[in-house]
This record gives structure tokens, C-alpha cells and sequence, in this order.
């Protein structure tokens, strides 16, 4: 295939979908609310229509804003069907709303300077030194909000590749699509439409920089860690007044400092506060625990309940510790399949990409999926910087992708 003929489409999408305001939020989303913002249906509508176009079957979205569309095999093809999937919303923690990507061509490897300062600069960020090195044409934001690539290069990537094989009338076995909402926010897999979904595996396209193949992930837990204190006038407080917030402050100030997400790297898990609020008689610490193994994630677990009582004990207060389980690592789904990395992997191969096998710092709709017995290895999609306004994407490895995509749907 010519690498020309993805590389404008896949383009003039990726520009098309980030610029649709598609931000999750993860308040509405633990609340039971999905999708979490009612803007996602917007590019779940777009793609729809998009889907439809190509001739594609079943097409719908879900009342939860899942997108479904089902691509037919072609006379003769035996292939065992699977499904494609990526998510359409994008972090809460950077804006994505008036998203202006900027193109920059033939990158040279010189500093880009973005919007209040933030600057893009190979020398240290080893993926855009690489980059410029080839050449490669390089989308970012301006600088005002993130760019987006998270995931939805992913979604563009599925959709070329999509459009290719209609188009050039390529056999391949049956594919089902499945684009999903609030996976940002830990929901995304919450109400996937399962009754919809008969493929026995999957894959997602989520990952990152080109070659990146991941099997692999966090355990994740999320504690909530409610201190109560005893409130009175401050005036007349000795011996009276018990802190909840010096409380919850003191338990964040103890956490291990060297293994924290800005300390740690590679198969080293974490303790992570993402929030703490409240007032002097309650105060609350939401806290991500990561870990790649079992017994180190009951480790990690035991020691927020011990630190948590132990800090209210010693201000003469109370505190409640509540864990709940987001999702576990996925490695030990592809035990029983492990075909379904092979298949994977020849496609890499068969589009001149060497497979890199890497540990996900996180976790995708592929680690909920395989939990569900589907399972969902991750495919890169030449994305990088995530989750930052420095975010940014290469069009030849999102390219390269698409490439990857279509040789795994082919017939072979």
C-alpha cells in the first residue's frame, strides 16, 4: 500500500476530530452518569455518520454513547472475527475545548514554543529528537489546551484503515468497531454493549510512540481516605479542636516520596494523591494506587489503611479507608490465547515496524475488556506527551499504525 494514500486522509480526520470539544468528567462519571458529558456524543454522531457512509453495517450509537458498527467479511474469508476499538474523550486536567492544531512539516528538530511558554524541545524528549532526525511532520496544539491524539489518533487510525479496505475492496475477515466514551475517567468500559460485540478478542488503539505493543498493565486501585475531626471556635481551641485537614495533609506529606508518579518508571508502581479537599471537622484524600503485581498492589493497600490510622490516632482524631478496584493487569488473559499477540505481531512486521513490547503506566479499555474475558492487547498510535499541552503526534508513525491495522484485518 502506498503510504501517500493514508497518510491526507488520515490527516484531514485527525484535524477534523480534535477540534470537537470532547472532554470527560470524572466527577459525573463515579456518579453513575455516562457518557459523563453530553458533548461526547457529538463526535459519536460524526462517526456514525462517517461509519455509515462507508458502507458499514448495524451502525448505531448506544444511549451510553458507545459507537457500534459491524464490517462484514468478505465472500470466502474464514478469518476469526475481532474488533477494533479506541475512545473518543480526551482528559479532564487539560482544556480540550478550541483545540487549533498546528502542523509543522519536515520538523527540523529546532525548539517549538507554544502558548504561555511551553515549549517542545528533542532535547529532552528523545520521541521528537527521533522524530526530527526523519523528518517527520509533527501536529501539536497551540499551547491552550492539549491536542487530543489521546486517543483520538486512534480513532482516525481505525477509520483510514476502514476506508481502505472498502475502498480497495481488500479481503478480510469480519470486523466489529467499537468507539467508546469516559474512558479517561476509569468508565469506559462500564455499559459496553457486549450484547452488540460476538468477537472473542479485541484490539485497542491507544498506546504511544511507534513499535510500542502492549500486553501488559497496572493493577489500579482507587482509596478514598475520609479523616473526621472535631470542630470549635479557634479562639478557645487547646485541647479541644482536632484538624481534619492537618489530619489529611500529614497523611499525603508521609507517602513514600520515591515512589511517586513523578519518582517512578518502568515496572515501579506508585502511590498518586489526586485530590484532597474538605474543612477542619472533614476532610477527604482521593489517592491512585498502581502496581504490576497482585501481592505488591495488597502491599501498597495495607499501608494507606496503617498510615491513614496511624496519622488520625496521633491527632486524636478518626479516619475511614475505602478502596475500590478500577482494573487489573491484563497479562494473564492472553495465557489461553496467546495467538492473538502472534497475529499482532506478524502485522507490525508486515508493515515494517518492529514490536516493542512495554509495560502500560496506566491502563486502557483493552485491561477492562480482557478482565470481561475479550482479550485486548494495545497498539501504538504515534502519539506522544499525553494528557499535557505539550502533546503531540507524528504523522508518520499514526500512518504507520493504519498500516498495522489494515495487514491485521486482511485476509491472509
Amino acid at each position: 500500500m502506498g503510504t501517500g494514500e493514508l497518510q491526507s486522509p488520515l490527516l484531514e480526520r485527525f484535524l477534523r476530530y480534535v477540534q470537537i470539544w470532547t472532554t470527560s468528567d470524572s466527577a459525573s462519571a463515579d456518579s453513575g452518569v455516562q457518557p459523563s458529558t453530553d458533548r461526547q456524543f457529538d463526535l459519536a454522531h460524526l462517526l456514525e455518520s462517517e461509519l455509515k457512509s462507508l458502507g458499514l453495517e448495524n451502525v448505531q450509537v448506544t444511549e451510553k454513547c458507545y459507537v457500534y458498527a459491524l464490517l462484514p467479511a468478505t465472500a470466502g474469508c474464514k478469518e476469526e472475527p475481532f474488533c477494533l476499538l479506541a475512545h473518543i474523550d480526551t482528559v479532564e486536567e487539560v482544556s480540550g475545548q478550541h483545540v487549533n492544531p498546528q502542523i509543522h512539516k519536515n520538523y527540523d528538530g529546532s525548539k517549538i514554543t507554544l502558548a504561555f511558554g511551553h515549549i517542545l524541545n528533542p532535547e529532552n524528549d528523545s520521541a521528537l529528537a527521533l522524530a526530527a532526525k526523519n523528518h517527520e511532520t509533527i501536529i501539536t496544539s497551540d499551547g491552550n489546551t492539549l491536542l487530543g491524539a489521546d486517543d483520538k489518533a486512534g480513532v482516525a487510525e481505525i477509520m483510514t484503515a476502514l476506508e481502505y479496505l472498502v475502498q480497495k475492496k481488500i479481503p478480510h475477515g469480519q470486523i466489529e468497531v467499537c468507539f467508546s466514551p469516559d474512558e479517561e475517567t476509569g468508565h469506559g468500559m462500564d455499559n459496553v454493549p457486549l450484547n452488540l460485540i460476538k468477537s472473542k478478542y479485541a484490539y485497542t488503539v491507544d498506546g504511544g510512540h511507534i513499535g510500542e505493543l502492549e500486553t501488559e498493565c497496572f493493577n489500579a486501585f482507587k482509596s478514598e481516605i475520609e479523616f473526621t475531626g472535631v470542630s470549635t471556635h479557634t479562639g478557645t481551641a487547646r485541647g479541644k479542636l482536632v484538624n481534619a485537614i492537618t489530619m489529611a495533609s500529614n497523611f499525603v506529606t508521609n507517602l513514600p516520596r520515591q515512589q511517586a508518579p513523578e519518582t517512578t518508571m518502568g515496572y515501579e508502581g506508585f502511590y498518586a494523591p489526586m485530590n484532597i479537599e474538605g474543612s477542619i471537622e472533614r476532610a477527604k484524600v482521593t489517592l491512585f494506587l498502581r502496581d504490576f503485581e497482585e501481592a505488591g498492589m495488597e502491599n501498597r493497600k495495607s499501608l494507606v489503611e496503617s498510615l491513614a490510622l496511624s496519622t488520625a490516632e496521633s491527632f486524636g482524631g478518626k479516619a475511614k479507608v475505602t478502596h475500590t478496584q478500577q482494573y487489573l493487569n491484563m497479562k494473564k488473559g492472553f495465557e489461553k490465547r496467546p495467538d492473538v499477540i502472534e497475529k499482532l505481531v506478524a502485522s507490525y512486521k508486515a508493515a515494517g515496524v518492529e514490536p516493542v513490547f512495554t509495560p502500560i503506566r496506566g491502563g486502557t479499555d483493552g485491561s477492562r475488556l480482557t478482565e470481561m474475558g475479550i482479550p485486548t492487547p494495545n497498539i501504538f498510535t504515534g502519539g506522544h506527551n499525553y494528557h499535557s499541552r505539550t502533546e503531540w503526534a507524528s504523522l508518520e508513525q499514526m500512518t504507520k499504525a493504519a498500516e498495522v491495522l489494515i495487514y491485521l484485518c486482511r485476509n491472509k
